[in-house]
């Protein structure tokens, strides 16, 4: 997935920072809303933790140091954002029902095609979302978004070894899983 073009950050003005958090969501709300997902499994809790995570962003950009992409730093902001949800009292009192990508259409002409593509799709997921947070976070922020493990080390603060490390495991875990329901 390629970057959008660069954002320029100088928040001298309320009216700067809002341009930037504009261009930040209408360039990274999607992303951020398919890894919320990865870590909630809920749709409406995803777009409502999303939507929070842009407030705080807004607060905070301030903060942008310009060390990182602001990319890796909104994903940073993302992910911790999701772990403080999991903890909360909130979260332990919820039970999570929804599959993520449902709404996401098949690109398969034929009615067969389209059932037998969603039926693997929707088992591939469920078994990611079914993996460990350590792993399914890994497998989403490589496959899906099509990050090296250099800036997943960068997102996560996680060494790069320990990265390939459950990658690999994660696609054991997931290869075995899914000869199992084959």
């Amino acid at each position: 997935m390629a970057e959008p073009e660069k954002i320029a950050i100088d928040v001298n003005s309320i009216e700067n920072t809002e341009q930037i958090i504009g261009q930040l969501m209408d360039n990274y709300s999607d992303e951020v809303l398919h890894l919320v997902y990865s870590y909630v499994k809920d749709r409406t809790t995803a777009e409502d933790l999303t939507q929070e995570i842009f407030i705080k962003c807004y607060e905070k950009l301030g903060q942008f140091n310009n060390k990182s992409s602001i990319k890796t730093w909104l994903y940073r902001i993302a992910i911790n954002h999701c772990k403080d949800y999991l903890r909360s009292w909130h979260y332990r009192k919820i039970k999570f029902s929804d599959k993520i990508w449902d709404y996401i259409p098949s690109k398969s002409k034929h009615v067969e095609e389209e059932i037998i593509s969603k039926n693997v799709a929707d088992s591939l997921t469920s078994a990611i979302m079914d993996l460990p947070i350590k792993y399914s976070e890994v497998v989403f922020l490589y496959y899906y978004e099509e990050l090296s493990l250099s800036n997943i080390s960068k997102i996560t603060g996680v060494n790069s070894n320990t990265l390939k490390t459950r990658l690999k495991q994660a696609r054991k875990l997931l290869k075995e899983k899914m000869k199992k329901e084959v």
